[in-house]
């Protein structure tokens, strides 16, 4: 037997190399662990909520603004956190109601939260709602008057402001509908840039379902433009819209504004009224392109001749097809439901027979008339003969909370109790030349449209 020298053999010391990288990370072991504990460290309010609901939650969570509470202070927001929690986890709020997983993604008012973002959130819920070191709060966010307008941020204040009659709503009764005439006392044509809307107090806000600004005026080339284009509606978080560039809605000297107002009794008697800013483009400055507010039903038939028919403890689904004579550039998209809506979506049928998933709503609420518009390298661009396709989805069973009886039938109606389903939306036409060369510089990329 050999002696013990207590050499190790060529063997030995061939596995003892091998072993020598993984003693060298067990020697570091300790300061991965640190880094690992530093990842894992739970978020605060201070340092990483705070951000996030200056950016996403105080807009409308603020004192005076139209949200229930306001989640600005570290005070304000602790008793709600495990409701927060709830609520972002679900993605019921903030009210950003798109199915993530189809349609275009990109929006210019995108108030949704990322991925992240709910996880920060409900880690730090988990952990207890530590507020953390307040020397880690950023600074309060100003936030404009809001009485004031929201745009003159951006254009200063309003060129043209248009009031509607007074109305009184009684705190018990049936809904009602208002449809005074307004004149604009214009003297010479102006483009319009921007408008904005609203029912001048928050007690209005909460008695008024929507508020439309018909546009009526007299065009030798657009007759239809007699009985009432479209400027703006107001619903709730729908305010305002920004026309892309060079493009707009133009006014005529003798125009009026056509409102209708749908009201309804909230538990007390409310005196407001709407007005409406609208902002021009310099005199002189003539968009090339005009756009126009339109309503793409999503059920067979027109306003009120609908074939809409929800019977009793059942779903329901519907369909429209509408049929682009021009071609034209989509710049956002609204769905328009009732209590009993559950989702809706919007898809191009292209002339060649290919489908395209413009946007689709997949947890549509009543309480929030979101608007999506879309970013300027990310607006669809279609052409003349696609059909937009629309389908919606209806829910008059027990399971939808907001279904005020299952067991009545539903049909098309202004009433909230009744049902409605089309899509508002902004269309830029476009002439064949324009689209033609819009195709060339653009296809394939920037027009596919996820599916």
């Amino acid at each position: 037997m050999p002696a013990r020298t207590g050499a190790l053999t060529p063997k030995k010391v061939e596995i003892t190399s091998r072993w020598l990288p993984l003693l060298a990370f067990v020697a570091v072991l300790p300061c991965v662990g640190a880094a690992a504990e530093l990842t894992t460290t739970p978020p605060t309010y201070a340092k990483d909520v705070a951000p996030i609901f200056q950016e996403k939650c105080q807009n409308c969570h603020r004192q005076g603004a139209m949200a229930p509470m306001s989640l600005v202070t570290y005070e304000e927001v602790r008793p709600w956190a495990k409701s927060i929690r709830q609520r972002v986890a679900t993605r019921q709020m903030p009210p950003w109601h798109l199915d993530p997983t189809v349609g275009v993604q990109k929006f210019a008012n995108d108030i949704s939260l990322s991925s992240s973002q709910i996880s920060t959130i409900t880690r730090w819920v988990d952990a207890g709602a530590p507020l953390g070191d307040p020397k880690d709060m950023p600074p309060a966010k100003q936030w404009p008057d809001e009485e004031g307008w929201q745009l003159a941020k951006q254009f200063g204040q309003p060129d043209l402001v248009l009031k509607s009659e007074t109305f009184t709503v009684a705190a018990k009764g049936q809904d009602q509908w208002l449809k005074p005439l307004t004149a604009t006392n214009l003297t010479e044509p102006r483009w319009v840039r921007a408008v904005e809307i609203r029912p001048m107090t928050a007690a209005g806000r909460r008695v008024t379902h929507h508020a439309i600004a018909h546009l009526q005026q007299e065009e030798a080339d657009n007759p239809s433009a007699a009985t009432g284009g479209i400027l703006m509606e107001w619903a709730v978080n729908k305010n305002y819209d920004i026309y892309r560039a060079n493009s707009g809605k133009l006014m005529l000297p003798g125009s009026r504004i056509w409102w209708e107002l749908h009201l309804h009794s909230v538990g007390e008697q409310i005196t407001d009224h709407v007005e409406l800013a609208v902002y021009f483009y310099p005199k002189g400055q003539e968009p090339e392109h005009r756009t126009t507010l339109t309503a793409f039903e999503g059920v067979e038939g027109s306003f009120g001749q609908s074939s809409l028919d929800i019977p009793p403890n059942s779903l329901a689904q519907t369909e429209g097809f509408t049929v682009l004579r021009q071609a034209a550039r989509i710049e956002n998209f609204q769905p328009h439901m009732h209590l009993r809506g559950k989702s809706m979506s919007m898809e191009a049928i292209l002339p060649d027979g290919s489908r395209r998933m413009i946007g689709s709503v997949d947890h549509f609420n009543f309480n929030w008339m979101t608007n999506y518009i879309f970013a300027d390298d990310s607006a669809p661009v279609l052409p003349k003969g696609t059909v937009i396709h629309i389908t919606a989805w209806f829910d008059n069973t027990v399971n939808n909370k907001s279904n005020p009886d299952p067991n009545q039938w539903v049909g098309w109606g202004d009433r909230t109790v009744e049902e409605m389903a089309h899509m508002w939306v902004n269309l830029t036409y476009m002439s064949d030349e324009e689209y033609s060369a819009w195709a060339a510089k653009n296809k394939p990329a920037t027009n596919r449209v996820a599916r």
